[in-house]
């Protein structure tokens, strides 16, 4: 074999064994790694209006003085629907902690009666319901569940009719407190369901019967289901 052989082939050889070694220490990217952001917070910053509607139930709950309501106090059983607007304003406390502040006022059907027979009926009713609440929930994006408390004030009447048909009302006083979650539907859109539980103080109702005028004290329920619309 002449030297013109020997050198093509020993060219031939290299380039082969340069190629299986390059094969050899070929190997498969690492598959990419997927990294799974956080669902991102919601928007629930700012101020916002809304209107609801619900049923409510509750009690009038009579202070007796003695006379046709000893021992059992006369206490009347009320329900009824009620509808409101609501107005207020939420802000980040931290992260997914949401803070805020509520005003509302509804309108309430929510009556009751009691019957004594012969010596005539004895109605209660809430006329309306407001409240100032504190807010806070927590921020999970399109869903926001939160608790509320604050002052409450109601409107209510007695009417009754044991000697002529009188009625009286009287102004109340008390405190709120509650829970509910809002829900996101559409840009600065969201559904609003909520229960809450008021306790009023004792007033007076003056029918004509001093000083046996009735006292009663109320305490209110509400599930109510709203929208609001941020702006």
């Amino acid at each position: 074999m002449n030297k013109k052989s020997l050198l093509l082939a020993g060219v031939a050889a290299f380039a082969m064994t340069s190629a299986a070694t390059a094969a050899d220490l070929m190997v498969e990217a690492p598959p990419a790694m997927v990294y799974d952001e956080p669902a991102p917070a919601g928007n629930w910053d700012g101020p916002y209006i809304g209107a609801f509607g619900g049923w409510g139930w509750g009690i009038a709950d009579h202070i007796p003085y003695g006379g046709p309501c000893a021992p059992d106090g006369c206490d009347v059983l009320m329900d009824g629907w009620l509808a409101g607007v609501v107005v207020g304003a939420n802000f980040t406390l931290s992260d997914n902690i949401v803070g805020g502040v509520a005003a509302d006022i509804a309108w309430s059907g929510m009556t009751g009666t009691d019957t004594f027979g012969f010596i005539g009926d004895s109605t209660n009713s809430v006329d309306w319901e407001g409240s100032l609440r504190g807010v806070l929930g927590y921020d999970g994006g399109t869903f926001m569940p939160y608790l509320t408390a604050g002052l409450a004030v109601a409107s209510a009447s007695h009417t009754s009719d044991f000697v002529a048909p009188t009625t009286a009302t009287a102004m109340h006083l008390g405190g709120t407190v509650g829970a509910g979650v809002q829900v996101a539907v559409a840009e600065n859109v969201a559904l609003d369901l909520q229960y809450r539980a008021s306790f009023y103080n004792e007033q007076e109702y003056d029918v004509g019967f001093a000083p046996n005028n009735p006292v009663f004290a109320l305490h209110t329920h509400r599930i109510t289901a709203g929208i609001n619309v941020g702006f």
